[in-house]
């Protein structure tokens, strides 16, 4: 349950918080919030400052039906806000949320620790020799298809049952390319009814059997909202009720928009053990 960034042994034994960096015009919360580079570092600080390990910064919406942006246009999105970043916050883990090898290489190259890949590989197969070479952790979510299409993709027979062995081929194949640190996140709201979602949650103690810490994001999401009729700005105490559940089911790392109230719930969960 340890993972290695930049050289610094990160034990998640103990469950860790990773604050979301949307720098896209068009995220389904936060989309086009952060703009400029001071709103940028006021965010990150505040994250910080409320006690996130990781922050985890993204320049490609992966909502349902989002546009497609080109590869350049991300890297470019994505460059000067890292070296940013890492000028101010000496010690910051960031974190790039991307699917393209290119991506992946020029976030690391700008001191991005960590590689979070919403297709696990597939939709870029140079990525996970990408990882392999550059020697960093990798996070490896569960969908099908991609952003365009996923929603239409939620034909299962077992579907936890056919997550395990979508996950134990996944990890086989970047363990074939020399990756050691991986990380697993069961991609709620990724090619899943709002049911199929909730079926995942309950049975979440079963991807123990994979050995891996298992990362959630369900910051926010619409599996919260449309059972509240309400909407991603008040989905907060939502987002709080389902982290709770989460960590109880196993969950090492906590992907949230709100950085205090996770920790609130990290801090109360450890005192029932």
């Amino acid at each position: 349950m340890n993972i290695n960034c930049n050289g610094k042994l990160i034990d998640l034994s103990t469950p860790k918080v990773m604050g979301i960096l949307n720098v896209t015009p068009n995220s389904f919360y936060d989309g086009g919030k952060h703009k400029e580079i001071n709103s940028i570092i006021h965010q990150v600080d505040k994250m910080i400052s409320e006690g996130a390990d990781f922050i985890d910064i993204g320049a490609y919406s992966s909502k349902p039906s989002a546009e497609f942006v080109s590869e350049a246009e991300e890297i470019k999105r994505l460059e000067s806000i890292i070296k940013s970043l890492v000028a101010t916050f000496p010690n910051i883990i960031l974190s790039v949320d991307t699917f393209r090898a290119n991506v992946a290489k020029a976030a690391i190259e700008n001191g991005v620790a960590m590689v979070n890949d919403i297709s696990a590989g597939l939709l870029d197969d140079k990525m996970l020799e990408t990882v392999a070479q550059l020697k960093v952790p990798y996070i490896m979510m569960h969908m099908r298809g991609n952003p365009q299409t996923m929603q239409s993709l939620t034909d299962y027979n077992d579907i936890v049952k056919e997550m395990i062995f979508y996950f134990s081929e996944r990890i086989q194949k970047a363990r074939s390319y020399g990756i050691s640190d991986i990380v697993i996140d069961p991609g709620f709201g990724f090619a899943k009814t709002l049911e199929q979602n909730y079926e995942v949650l309950h049975k979440m103690e079963l991807f123990s059997i994979l050995e891996l810490p298992l990362l959630v994001g369900i910051s926010r999401k619409s599996m919260i909202y449309k059972v509240l009729e309400s909407s991603p700005q008040e989905a907060l105490n939502g987002t709080s009720v389902l982290n709770t559940i989460a960590l109880q089911k196993g969950a090492k790392i906590l992907r949230v928009h709100d950085v205090k109230e996770v920790v609130e719930c990290i801090k109360l969960v450890s005192k029932l053990k």
